[in-house]
């Protein structure tokens, strides 16, 4: 017999993430338990990478960060973030970002609730299929009306630029929410693409709230680098300082809209970043909003009655991860790891007879059609399902129809899935033999 509510409370749903990991928690996984292989959440490997910097493995408290931080961040740390998008995206420009641009969150989460939560009532778009997390950020704030804006796969999940201003003409949209690179497809929107996006908004005066947790899983330039785009010369850097003196390197490509803001305070570019996924450090929960000083002064007063501040402590503790010479290093061996195991996950799913669309250019996700596996593995529920007898965790494709307050009652992308090669090659390697097991016993 169900349980009546508890007065005064609704049922809040899990995002599709949390949904599937609770679900594999009931079946006995566990983040230690050796024999599963969570291909599901979306985490990266956290431990060292070859050519990365050495990870973090001691902090260091002052007794006086035991205290309440300040809502948007210690000084110190809005600085170094101001700086090294300066350094990596605005060498030349008039306009640059200074430490009252950025605002320090306690994850990207709240970075996103806090900005929602700024939100006036107006008209916002974002994009199907998209990130698990949007769905309740959408149905909780009321004073935004969320327009969802169906991407076509035969279109390769991207978004035309004759698409996106008839969207936000015709629809009077004053915000889109996207995340470039996108979460599940891994479509990238860079280069000139990028610049007339930026343009686009700032002729409408239509923010674009751009989530760029993934901007450093770049696999669309060559190896180890290549495709430097947005990157100014490591000769350039400020500071003086290249990275090998007399052997310039090709620096690894990654993308931000600020490569493209002409003005810091006026253009309507609002980005949302931190250690997460770029760092490979998703449990210290500090990231990052970047954008005109309006918006984070807004975005200030949101935290003030949401959140209260991010971890205070370890805030000092990662000046040193903002190093632009240690962030190219970390990247650069990102990508080599990551283009690795994205190349080997898609040759075992085609070997499956598992389709891919379009391989994913960007974040380290396969956004997998299940349409041509024999029931009930064409459904991705049923995938999922499935896969859990055989100790391995996938994302259905229907959590990635993002459908606030459920105003529809259709379901999109039943017969997806989303496959994460962040985890390390052993692990990546025992869930897509689980997953071979799973298809071979249907197939059979």
């Amino acid at each position: 017999m169900t349980q009546p509510p508890i007065p005064g409370f609704r049922d809040v749903p899990r995002t599709g993430v949390i949904y599937v990991m609770h679900r594999a928690a009931e079946l006995g996984f566990s983040y230690d338990a050796p024999e599963w292989a969570n291909l599901g959440q979306g985490a990266p490997e956290t431990g060292p990478l070859p050519g990365a910097p050495p990870r973090i493995d001691t902090v260091t408290m002052n007794p006086r960060q035991h205290e309440y931080g300040p809502i948007t961040g210690q000084v110190a740390l809005r600085r170094k973030v101001a700086e090294l998008y300066n350094t990596l995206y605005r060498q030349g420009k008039r306009s640059q970002y200074t430490w009252q641009n950025v605002s320090i969150s306690g994850g990207g989460r709240v970075a996103l609730a806090r900005l929602a939560a700024a939100l006036g009532n107006i008209n916002m778009g974002h994009f199907l299929p998209d990130y698990t997390a949007y769905e309740e950020l959408l149905s909780i704030f009321k004073a935004f009306i969320p327009i969802p804006i169906l991407l076509d796969p035969d279109l390769g999940y991207q978004a035309p630029l004759e698409m996106v201003k008839r969207e936000i003409q015709g629809r009077g949209l004053k915000a889109m929410l996207l995340s470039n690179p996108a979460n599940p497809t891994g479509q990238v929107i860079d280069g000139d693409r990028l610049a007339q996006w930026v343009q686009l908004a700032r002729n409408y005066r239509c923010s674009l709230i751009l989530d760029e947790f993934y901007s450093h899983y770049i696999y669309n330039g060559q190896q180890g680098g290549g495709g430097a785009g947005e990157l100014g010369s490591i000769s350039e850097m400020k500071n003086g300082s290249p990275l090998h003196p007399g052997t310039p390197a090709p620096l690894p490509k990654m993308v931000s809209a600020a490569a493209q803001v002409e003005d810091v305070d006026r253009d309507p570019v609002i980005i949302v970043d931190g250690l997460t996924k770029n760092w490979r450090y998703p449990g210290w929960r500090i990231s990052w909003t970047l954008g005109p000083q309006e918006v984070i002064d807004a975005i200030a007063s949101a935290g003030s009655f949401l959140d209260g501040g991010a971890n205070n402590p370890f805030q000092a503790e990662v000046l040193g991860l903002l190093e632009p010479e240690c962030v190219i290093q970390e990247t650069r061996a990102i990508q080599a790891a990551f283009r690795a195991k994205r190349d080997y996950t898609l040759d075992r799913l085609y070997k499956m007879g598992v389709l891919v669309e379009v391989e994913p250019a960007g974040t380290f996700y396969v956004w997998a059609n299940l349409s041509q596996l024999p029931p009930p593995l064409n459904d991705g529920m049923q995938f999922f399902e499935a896969g859990l007898a055989e100790k391995v965790i996938t994302v259905p494709g229907v959590f990635f129809d993002v459908n606030p307050e459920k105003r529809r009652t259709y379901a999109r992308y039943r017969n997806y899935c989303r496959v994460s090669f962040g985890p390390e090659m052993e692990v990546l390697e025992r869930g897509l033999d689980a997953l071979e097991r799973v298809i071979g016993r249907y197939s059979s």
